[in-house]
């Protein structure tokens, strides 16, 4: 498959190491013209959301960065392609499991053949902001954070805990620096403003740490 990278060398990799090199990959910055291709993973698209004007090929299958915009959000411009949401923040592409948004449930039998075709497999959830693991870990980092700054345990042990506690691949704070501070300050900010849960309010020292990042 031709495949069309909207954003940085990271994004092209992380995608190459997802589906392998079977596929061309193409890497695009976010304002130059479309090129042809089977599939796009646009990783800037809320950076920037006017962008989504370009793509209007009824032939193109485009997946969005939902991290911090959802796909409705971003389809109240009417376009002509197909459009799938999914996180794009460092580390949650290449997963087992690609997390996939619908904007329309006609798209589901296109969804299914993209990733056929991408060797993937993949899970349909709500079109909320942050999806579903992503919004989940944000959260636990948020609270390994307030945790630290009550003076409960140091990071490590934190880290430590989770990990044998839950079997989880990493503790919060490596995952927040797998993920980067900012990005997950940036997805908790959005979907406080989503849903208004208290849980989601980010911890102090969690946001002074993303300022200096």
């Amino acid at each position: 498959m031709e495949i069309l990278i909207v954003g940085y060398t990271a994004h092209l990799e992380e995608a190459r190491q997802k589906f392998g090199d079977a596929h061309n990959y193409t890497l695009s910055g976010s304002h130059v013209r479309m090129q042809k291709c089977d599939v796009v993973f646009d990783f800037t698209i809320g950076n920037n959301p006017s962008q989504i004007i370009r793509y209007e090929d009824p032939s193109l299958i485009v997946f969005l960065n939902v991290s911090t915009i959802s796909l409705a959000q971003l389809s109240e411009v009417k376009t002509q392609s197909t459009l799938f949401g999914f996180c794009g923040m460092p580390s949650f592409l290449d997963r087992e499991l690609l997390e996939v948004s619908v904007r329309d449930e006609n798209d589901l039998a296109k969804l299914n053949a993209v990733c056929h075709g991408l060797n993937t497999n993949y899970k349909v959830v709500a079109d909320r902001v942050g999806l579903v693991t992503p919004r989940v870990i944000c959260m636990i980092i948020n609270e390994a954070y307030y945790t630290f700054q009550e003076g409960t345990a140091t990071r490590e042990d934190i880290d430590l805990a989770m990990k044998l506690g839950t079997n989880y691949p990493f503790g919060p704070f490596e995952w927040a620096q797998r993920i980067g501070v900012k990005n997950v300050c940036e997805l908790l900010m959005a979907v406080y403003n989503d849903t208004k849960d208290q849980r989601y309010r980010i911890c102090s020292m969690l946001m002074d740490e993303s300022r200096v990042v």
